[in-house]
C-alpha cells in the first residue's frame, strides 16, 4: 500500500518487486497449492494489497515458519529496508482486509490472516497494538511476533531476525547484507528449479550490496571470481549482464578489482535484467500500464516489449 512506491528516493530500487520474488522463493515447495497476487487491486482507485496469497485447497498445510498462521486468504503488507510500520499502516491494512472480505465472494474474516513484513524492528507498531489496542504480542519464533486480541490472526515479521537456515530469501532482502549471506545466496541461486524467480530479487540485491557481493566471491572456493558465479547463475537469463560486464567493464577495471568492473558493466547488465523482469511481470498477468509504472518506462515501450519488437536498452 505504499502510495509513493517508485516515485521517491526511498524506494527507487523497487524493493516490493524483490519481495514478491522472495516470497515465491520462500514458499517454493507450495507454489502449486497457492495463488500469489502482486499488488492485488481492491477497487478502481489506488487501493492495493501488497501481496495476496490464496490457498487453492483449504486443507493445504504450508510447513514454513512465515506461514504458520496462514488461512485460506492471506494479506501481506511489506516495508522496504529503510521504512517501518506505524499505527496508520495497521489501520489501513485492517480496512483493506474488511473491504476484501466484504467484496470477495465466498470469503469472510474467519478465512483471513494479516502479515506485516519489514527489516526494521516494529517498535512503533508493537507499542500501538499492546498499549493502545491492549493486544498481546509474543515472539512465536525467531523474528516472528504473534499478535492476539484481534478478530483476524496477525503476525509481524522482522525479517533480519529470521533464521537464515529457514528463511534465506526474506532475511537477505536488505541493503545491509552480510558477506556470508551473500555467499549463501550465490550458492542457493544455482538451483535450476528456482531460476525463474530470481529476476527482481538478485537485481535489487546486487545493486544495493555491490561491495558485499564482490567480497563474497573471495570467500567462495567454488567461484574464483564473481563473474564466473554470475555466468553459472545466469546462463540464459542475464547473458548481456555477464558478457557486457566482462567485455566493457572488466576490461577497464579488472586490475583495480572486481567491484570496479561490475560498476562499469552494470548499466547494460541492469537493462538486460530489467527487460527480463518486465517480460516476467507481463507473463504473470500484470497490465502494460502497471508494468510501465513499476519499470519507469513509457507504456508504448512496454507494449512493444510485450510484442517482442523493442528492447529496454537505448541504442549505442
Amino acid at each position: 500500500m505504499d502510495n509513493k512506491r517508485g516515485s521517491g528516493k526511498k524506494d527507487t530500487l523497487h524493493w516490493h518487486l524483490a519481495f514478491f520474488d522472495a516470497i515465491r522463493l520462500e514458499l517454493f515447495e507450495n507454489l502449486s497449492d497457492i495463488e500469489i497476487t502482486f499488488e492485488y487491486q481492491l477497487t478502481s482507485e489506488p487501493m492495493r494489497i501488497d501481496l495476496l496469497i490464496v490457498k487453492k485447497r483449504k486443507d493445504v498445510i504450508i510447513n514454513k515458519n512465515i506461514a504458520c498462521i496462514f488461512r485460506g486468504h492471506n494479506i501481506i503488507e511489506y516495508k522496504s529496508p529503510d521504512d517501518s510500520f506505524s499505527a496508520r499502516d495497521f489501520l489501513q491494512v485492517c480496512a483493506y482486509a474488511n473491504h476484501y472480505a466484504a467484496n470477495t465472494p465466498g470469503v469472510d474474516d474467519a478465512d483471513l490472516s494479516l502479515t506485516f513484513v519489514g527489516s526494521r524492528h516494529p517498535r512503533a507498531l508493537l507499542q500501538y497494538l499492546t498499549e493502545k489496542r491492549k493486544y498481546t504480542a509474543a515472539r512465536s519464533a525467531p523474528g516472528i511476533y504473534l499478535i492476539e486480541g484481534h478478530y483476524i490472526p496477525i503476525q509481524i515479521i522482522e525479517s533480519k531476525r529470521l533464521p537464515e537456515s529457514e528463511s534465506l530469501w526474506l532475511k537477505s532482502l536488505t541493503n545491509t547484507l552480510r558477506v556470508d549471506s551473500a555467499r549463501a545466496i550465490l550458492e542457493a541461486s544455482t538451483d535450476n528449479r528456482l531460476q525463474m524467480y530470481f529476476g527482481a530479487y538478485l537485481n535489487i540485491l546486487f545493486r544495493s550490496n555491490r561491495k558485499i557481493f564482490a567480497e563474497a566471491k573471495n570467500m567462495a572456493r567454488r567461484y574464483p571470481t564473481l563473474e564466473e558465479a554470475l555466468s553459472e547463475i545466469y546462463p540464459e537469463e542475464f547473458p548481456v549482464f555477464v558478457q557486457q560486464s566482462m567485455e566493457k567493464g572488466m576490461e577497464k577495471g579488472i586490475e583495480k578489482g572486481i567491484e570496479k568492473g561490475i560498476e562499469k558493466g552494470m548499466e547494460r547488465g541492469i537493462a538486460a535484467g530489467k527487460e527480463i523482469i518486465i517480460r516476467n511481470l507481463l507473463a504473470e498477468g500484470m497490465t502494460v500500464d502497471e508494468v510501465a509504472r513499476l519499470a519507469e518506462l513509457p507504456a508504448a515501450r512496454v507494449r512493444a516489449l510485450k510484442k517482442g519488437k523493442a528492447s529496454v536498452r537505448k541504442p549505442t
